[in-house]
Parts: C-alpha cells; sequence; structure tokens
C-alpha cells in the first residue's frame, strides 16, 4: 500500500492558509515547472469557502494546466495508495484520507496551493482516481441533458434544447480511453479495435453509446443521455406544456385499463421519459418485465424484473439480442412486457406476445409518424424472415397495438406530444387509425420558438368503452373538438382525479 497504509489514521490535514503556503521550489523533470505555473499563490481566501459556488474565472492556459496538474499527481497517488482500501468508503472519508497523501505529494513537487486550490485539487484528483474525471462536473449539473464528446478536445452539453460548447477537456486521447473504459468495465461491457462501437449505462441510468477507433476517424466519440434522478411524471410534463392535461388524463387512464401503447418519435424526442411517466398508472400488484438494449427505464413499480441484451465476446460468441429476452419473458408470468425500443426482428414476439395476454404492454420505435411506426413495424417483422404475408402481419398489428403516441422534439428544443392515434382494425389489407388528439403549428415566435396549439378532434376512441367498463373516470367533453389549454388547469394531480 506503500505510504498510504502509514497515514490511514492520521488526522484530516489542517489546509495551507492564506498566509501561509507551501514554499518549495525545486522543479522536477519537465513537468513541473509548468505545473508551478497553474497555480497562483497569491490569492487569498476566507477561512471556509464553497468550491463549488466561489470560483474565479481561470483562463483556457489555466485550466488546461491545472488538469495537468490533476492528472500528473493521480498518476502519483497510484503509486502511494492502495484503492481497495478506498472501497466502501463515503465521500467525506475518502476526501479526507486523499487531502493527507495529495498534500504530502504537493509538498514533494513543490506546488503552492491556497484553500481553494487545494480543495479543487483534491476533488479533481479523487474523480480521476474513482469517478469520470472532467465528466463529474458536468454530470453533476442538472441543466445539462446531454454531454457529446467529439475527441479529447472538444465536449459539446445540451441545456434547455440548445447545444453549446462547453469548457470541458481531457488531457489527451489515453486520457479519454481511460474513461471510456471505466464506463463500460462496469456494465461488463468493452470497447476496442475489435469492436469499436457500444452502448452502456452509468449508475443512475444515463445511457451512453461509444465509438472509437478505427471507425472514429479523429478520435473517441462518446455520447450521454443524461436522466434525472428523480424521473418526470405526467403532471410534470404538463407543467412544462409537453402534454395537456385532458391529454394526459386520458393516456393515464388508458395505460391503467391495458390499453397496449406504442410511444414513437425521434432521437432525443423524449420517448423514454413519457414511458416513464406512463407508468406510474400501472398498479403496483402487477408484474412488470423490461428489456432494453442498455437499463435505463426508471419504473415506478416495486415488482419489475429487468434484462438488458448481451453483445458477442471477443470471440464473436455468447450475444443475446432482445428476441431471445422476449422469448425468454414470456416464460416469466409477466403481466406487461416492456420494451426499451423495438429495433429489429423481436418485433414479431413483441406482437405475439401482446396478442396473447399480456396486454397493456409498451414499447417505443423510431418514427415520424403514427403511419410511419406502423409501416416500420411491418418492415421490423419482414426482418425476421418469417413465412408470414403482409396481411397476417398487418392483422397481428391491428389486433395488437391500441395506441399510437408520436413524441416530437421541436426545432427550438421543446419537446411535445404531437399526435395521440388510435388503431381501429383493418380494411382489406390496410390497417384503419383515427387521431384524438392533435398539436399543430401555427407560427414563430420574436426569439425563433416555436407556437402552437393542441387540439382534441372530436373523434371518441373504440378503448373508451373498456376504460369506461373498468370504473376508471374520465371529465365529461374530454373529446369535444377544441383548443385545448396547456398548463397545469386542475389542482389535483392526474392520479388523484383519474
Amino acid at each position: 500500500m506503500g505510504r498510504f497504509s502509514k497515514i490511514i489514521k492520521s488526522e484530516t490535514p489542517r489546509y495551507v492558509s492564506e498566509q501561509q503556503s507551501i514554499p518549495i521550489e525545486k522543479t522536477v523533470g519537465k513537468g513541473p515547472e509548468d505545473l508551478i505555473e497553474a497555480v497562483d499563490s497569491t490569492e487569498t481566501k476566507p477561512a471556509r469557502v464553497d468550491r463549488r459556488k466561489m470560483k474565479t474565472p481561470r483562463s483556457e492556459k489555466e485550466k488546461a494546466k491545472a488538469l495537468e496538474t490533476k492528472i500528473y499527481l493521480h498518476g502519483k497517488l497510484l503509486d502511494e495508495i492502495d484503492l481497495t482500501q478506498l472501497d466502501g468508503l463515503d465521500e467525506r472519508e475518502m476526501t479526507r484520507r486523499v487531502s493527507v497523501v495529495v498534500r504530502d505529494l504537493a509538498s514533494k513537487e513543490d506546488l503552492k496551493l491556497n484553500r481553494q486550490q487545494f480543495d479543487d485539487l483534491v476533488h479533481g484528483v479523487i474523480d480521476e482516481m474513482v469517478g469520470l474525471g472532467p465528466l463529474e462536473e458536468l454530470l453533476k449539473d442538472d441543466s445539462v441533458s446531454d454531454i457529446l464528446i467529439n475527441t479529447h478536445k472538444q465536449v459539446y452539453v445540451e441545456r434547455g434544447g440548445e447545444l453549446e460548447l462547453s469548457g470541458v477537456k481531457f488531457a489527451d486521447e489515453p486520457h479519454l480511453l481511460r474513461i471510456i473504459n471505466r464506463i463500460v468495465a462496469t456494465v461488463g461491457r468493452r470497447v476496442d479495435e475489435s469492436q469499436p462501437m457500444t452502448d452502456a449505462r452509468l449508475l443512475d441510468g444515463s445511457r451512453v453509446n461509444v465509438a472509437v477507433a478505427p471507425i472514429a476517424v479523429d478520435g473517441p466519440l462518446v455520447s450521454i443521455r443524461k436522466f434525472s434522478k428523480k424521473p418526470f411524471t405526467l403532471d410534470k410534463l404538463v407543467e412544462f406544456g409537453a402534454v395537456p392535461d385532458v391529454v394526459a388524463q386520458f393516456l393515464w387512464a388508458a395505460c391503467k385499463a391495458k390499453v397496449t401503447i406504442l410511444i414513437s418519435g425521434g432521437t432525443g424526442s423524449g420517448k423514454t421519459t413519457l414511458l416513464n411517466a406512463l407508468s406510474q398508472s400501472i398498479s403496483h400488484k402487477e408484474r412488470l418485465i423490461t428489456i432494453e438494449d442498455a437499463a435505463e427505464l426508471q419504473l415506478q413499480q416495486p415488482h419489475v424484473a429487468r434484462m438488458e441484451t448481451r453483445p458477442p465476446n471477443i470471440e464473436g460468441k455468447g450475444e443475446i439480442r432482445q428476441r431471445e429476452l422476449v422469448k425468454n419473458a414470456l416464460r416469466m408470468r409477466p403481466d406487461r412486457v416492456i420494451l426499451g425500443e423495438v429495433r429489429g426482428e423481436e418485433a414479431f414476439d413483441m406482437l405475439q406476445a401482446m396478442n396473447t395476454g399480456h396486454e397493456g404492454s409498451m414499447a417505443t420505435l423510431h418514427a415520424n409518424t403514427p403511419r410511419d411506426a406502423i409501416t416500420r413495424l411491418e418492415q421490423m417483422v419482414a426482418m425476421g424472415d418469417m413465412k408470414i404475408t403482409p396481411e397476417a402481419v398487418a392483422g397481428q398489428i391491428a389486433s395488437a397495438v391500441g395506441l399510437i403516441v408520436q413524441a416530437v422534439r421541436l426545432s427550438d428544443g421543446q419537446r411535445k406530444i404531437t399526435s395521440v392515434s388510435e388503431i381501429t382494425g383493418m380494411e382489406g389489407a390496410i390497417i384503419q387509425m383515427q387521431e384524438i388528439f392533435n398539436y399543430t403549428r401555427t407560427g414563430t415566435g420574436p426569439e425563433h420558438e416555436v407556437i402552437g396549439e393542441f387540439r382534441a378532434t372530436g373523434i371518441r376512441p373504440k378503448c373508451l368503452g373498456e376504460i369506461i367498463t373498468k370504473s376508471i373516470n374520465l371529465p365529461d367533453g374530454l373529446f369535444e373538438p377544441k383548443v385545448l389549454p396547456v398548463g397545469r388547469v386542475y389542482e389535483q394531480s392526474i392520479q388523484e382525479r383519474v
């Protein structure tokens, strides 16, 4: 364990005060001269400073050198600290122990640090040791919904639906690759030249996609879709204006009445968020089985069995696809089967499940309109080389799927439920649909924001009879043709009203 074994029982070190810093002037090799320049020993700070709220602005050069300092000390700390000693420690105790070693190394390397700089360095080194390095700052920022890494030199983030370049950078490509390997290793996956693409997830459920050389030409590419620590409810979506209150009431009632729902939309349109929100209406007495490529659903029930696919090993064997998981799920006594995303031949097995006593199952898929969603389902069934006629496939879809909810991400970053359509049956070889609610764009605002209105089409859905027979209350005049109000209308929540 090196020097760490000697200091494990040491007291918390006293930080360097404003009047006194660590006065050493020697340099070690090529790096420490630059490292010493990265800190400014002349600053004075109060005795107690919240480092997250009172950071002084730094130039790009200072940020780069500060990052170099963290990486340099991280390498040194690996020789000083036995990482197994840090397992299971809370953040406060880990900070105390690492602080002792960092202070010792800072003194040895002649770094002049005031209190704030010392705090930043300790937390930065901890992030490098057991966290995700420079990404930790963005992962803790609740305003960031997407993190897009374009090589180690460039990190974009999405805030409020708009992309912006962040000040976060990695020291070099090996630094970024080390963070990537730490992410994928936690879920038992790998990424290298033989398998340059992979899907993974973070501990909080955030979805990660990675692409490295040889398919990533300029350097590793990483996309992280963050999920809220507290899942959105339908009431929250109503407050945000993503869906009118009356539409949310209807979707809640339909899901509770075990109407099979398919959520369609593009990338980042809010499909998974809506699926999580709708799951609140499911009875806690039901057994749910979720099937995903990378587990990211945050269902609200106590009885949830989660499964995810497995990629092939280094020999190209051992792959488990969604289709095998769907087949296996039917032997696990599910009340509902929920697919995170339908994208291949598993569509046929999903339709079979929905038609064989698993009403109320839900899934998401990529499509631009409800009609396109049906076409994509037909194409995905054909991908399985099933010897079944197109008419039979259409019949399976018409009898299995009840509602198709279309989610769209608008040009200004807003996410809206733009259509709720019901499949009513077959007419010849054509699947018949009727739209119950829709959203129509009516103009553009002064800040280039999208202006539109939600409308009820005046059509009463066929599933309304099933909802009524299960004693689920819906307000009178819900389906009358009119413009629907946006935002919260009632004091009570949807759950209390429906």
